[in-house]
């Protein structure tokens, strides 16, 4: 049966050593199996204590690279790829610690890059990032982590929006530790059947983030569950399946995820509803 998680964005941006310990108890308490923590910037929360506190209350940790204005790794300034393959290093090092197989995230350019690319050019610049991802799949697999790239919605890249798309960098790298992160809310707007495309996926499925097709409560929507259920079970997936969605109190996340309205009756809602609902749905 696949651990249900909790995103931490769903409450706060960034997380602390503070908001964790305060955080953590809660999302034990109401039976999650798993957070999800980003890494917005190192050194925002210790690792290790995490670790400990996530030990302390039975829960195991999830990890998400995030990719702001500044870490790409398809331009040409190798200052700046050299700058983002260190940080997703980074990330590697602290899913190792807080015990996460897995790191996630859109980990090729920032969030909001889009251009206009034609057939040949889309082909260069998959090669160009296969080659500086490469590298980092390497120290992600000494770490016994997986790296999980996510395709992302055509409002906030032009690169890859799709399974399919996201397949064709997965068998550029050609490593195992390089797999697939699938997000509900993104392939909602992108995929013509979401639980077909998770099918799609195979083997390469690494990680999913799920939530309401509004970036709401899981199963709040007209998102076809049993379906995905179905397609999760089909490919013998038994990884977490984490709620994400954002706290408003940041005002630079709520605007990057265009959060203008309340999602739920509450942040707390929203995630012990939706934890719910995930049982009812993968487990029926």
């Amino acid at each position: 049966m696949n651990p249900i998680g909790a995103n931490t964005w769903i409450w706060v941006s960034p997380p602390t050593d503070e908001r964790l310990a305060e955080l953590v108890p809660r999302i034990a308490g109401w039976g999650f199996d798993v957070v999800e923590i980003p890494v917005e910037q190192p050194g925002q929360w210790d690792p290790a204590r995490t670790a400990t506190l996530l030990a302390d209350h039975g829960l195991g940790a999830s990890v998400c690279a995030v990719m702001p204005d500044g870490r790409d790794l398809t331009v040409d300034d190798a200052e700046v790829v050299r700058a983002t393959q260190d940080y997703l290093r980074t990330c590697v090092d602290v899913a190792a610690t807080v015990g996460s197989g897995v790191v996630g995230g859109p980990m090729y350019a920032p969030v909001g890059r889009t251009w206009r690319i034609g057939a040949d050019e889309r082909r260069q610049v998959l090669d160009s990032l296969a080659a500086a991802l490469g590298p980092v799949v390497d120290y992600a697999a000494d770490a016994s982590v997986r790296l999980a790239v996510e395709p992302l919605n055509r409002f906030e890249t032009s690169l890859i929006n799709t399974t399919a798309q996201g397949l064709e960098l997965i068998e550029r790298v050609g490593s195992p530790a390089c797999g697939l992160l699938l997000d509900t809310f993104h392939m909602n707007i992108e995929e013509r059947d979401v639980a077909a495309a998770v099918r799609a996926a195979g083997p390469h499925l690494a990680h999913l983030q799920v939530c309401a097709n509004d970036r709401g409560t899981p199963g709040a929507d007209h998102l076809d569950w049993p379906g995905i259920a179905d397609a999760i079970a089909d490919l013998g997936y038994d990884g977490p399946v984490c709620i994400e969605s954002f706290t408003a109190e940041n005002e630079t996340i709520a605007t990057a995820a265009a959060i203008w309205r309340p999602l739920a009756d509450s942040q707390d809602a929203l995630a012990t509803e939706g934890l719910a609902f995930l049982r009812r749905t993968l487990y029926a």
